[in-house]
């Protein structure tokens, strides 16, 4: 059997969980089974044996960043002429696997790592590409084969957003984590490359500048943290100039206040970031909408008590008082994730991240139960078993 694995992010291109899912299951698929795995994925040409480059259409380099999207989902859907089965990652590849459905007469297999309707903040992104962005992916999960959601409560967002979508298409097989990639690392001279001392207590973002992660309110929330305590801003890629500004001067208010604010903008290597997280006594994950949250289980897996929103899949994988700690959240149902009450949100984050700093020992154990519970849990291969169980139940 051959399987196409689209999708718009691929190694060395990655700049979300999406495309760490998506390169970590072509990894395990590779290794643990006996399915043939193609790759193909928007870019530039990558040395890879059975991994395949598609770059934006000529003709639409002008045009409206959807419709240069569609413009390569065209490409990748006539290159999976052969394919036995198709399994795209979000809206970017969704269209491209719907159409290589019709085109081949195959079965199309798509992953739920996030919903259009629930992102309707991504219209200040994309303006009108965001009405295209919707179609393409409504489109795709009415007409898929199967539909993969990386947690329960994606699985319950998906039949809410898609009432037209039959419930026993809707598969869960929750995102995972390689333990070996991801684990504590004892190497104090590259976190202080990185402008952070090993020696004082840390609170660690790691994420994208965009509103579902939640970093405006972090920010806030960090203000009343001791003054020895640092805060460590991996942070990059805004979606808007409206959020990087707000961003921005977050940052600034905080640097006039406290030392210990460091902001590392650009893109880091695994082994810094998982240098970052060994270290740290809380990471936090202040996200408003966040349908499993790989990033916690990375942190989890380098020993880092978490401080985390309970909203979409998160509470599936933090585990209350045990790997860290859950802060409450009442949510606008306008779809944008919005706490009711942004100072109540702030305040019960703050509290939580000064409850973890307040006990280093207490947060460390809660670091060692949460890698204990990656490796149980959430291991790639078990996930690779559980999709190659989909495929072969549709060809």
């Amino acid at each position: 059997m051959r399987v196409d694995i689209l999708s718009k992010e691929y190694p060395p291109e990655i700049y979300g969980g999406a495309g760490v899912h998506v390169a970590e299951l072509v990894r395990a698929l590779r290794a643990t089974s006996d399915v043939e795995t193609v790759v193909r994925a928007f870019g530039a040409p990558r040395d890879e044996p059975g991994t395949f480059s598609y770059a934006d259409l000529p003709a639409l380099s002008d045009t409206n960043a959807a419709l240069r999207t569609f413009g390569v989902d065209l490409a990748i859907a006539d290159a999976c002429a052969g394919a036995d089965l198709v399994h795209s990652h979000t809206w970017y590849a969704n269209l491209a696997g719907h159409l290589a459905a019709l085109l081949h007469g195959i079965p199309h297999v798509l992953t739920a790592h996030s919903l259009e309707p629930l992102r309707p903040w991504k219209a200040e992104q994309l303006g009108g590409g965001y009405a295209l962005s919707g179609w393409a992916e409504r489109t795709a999960f009415e007409a898929a084969a199967a539909v993969i959601a990386v947690s329960s409560a994606m699985r319950e967002d998906v039949l809410r957003a898609y009432p037209a979508v039959d419930p026993d298409r809707v598969h869960t097989v929750h995102n995972g984590i390689d333990t070996d990639l991801w684990q504590p690392v004892d190497d104090p001279d590259r976190v202080r490359a990185l402008g952070v001392d090993p020696d004082r207590r840390s609170v660690v973002f790691v994420g994208r500048i965009t509103r579902q992660k939640g970093l405006p309110y972090f920010l806030r929330a960090v203000a009343s943290l001791p003054d020895d305590v640092q805060v460590v801003l991996c942070a990059g890629a805004p979606d808007t100039r409206e959020i990087e500004a707000e961003v921005v001067g977050l940052v600034e208010e905080l640097r006039a206040t406290r030392s210990g604010v460091v902001w590392i903008a650009e893109m880091l290597p695994r082994a810094d970031v998982v240098a970052l997280l060994s270290t740290a006594t809380v990471f936090a994950c202040p996200s408003v909408y966040e349908p499993l949250g790989i990033v916690n289980l990375e942190a989890m897996a380098c020993e880092a008590a978490v401080v985390a929103t309970a909203t979409g899949g998160i509470p599936e994988v933090v585990q209350h008082g045990t790997t860290g700690l859950l802060v409450p959240i009442e949510q606008l149902t306008d779809g944008t994730g919005t706490p009711v009450d942004p100072a109540a949100y702030v305040a019960d984050f703050s509290a939580a991240l000064n409850e973890l700093v307040a006990e280093p020992e207490r947060a460390a154990e809660m670091g060692r139960a949460g890698r204990r519970r990656a490796i149980e849990a959430f291991s790639w291969g078990a996930i690779a078993e559980k999709t190659v169980a989909i495929y072969r139940s549709l060809v």
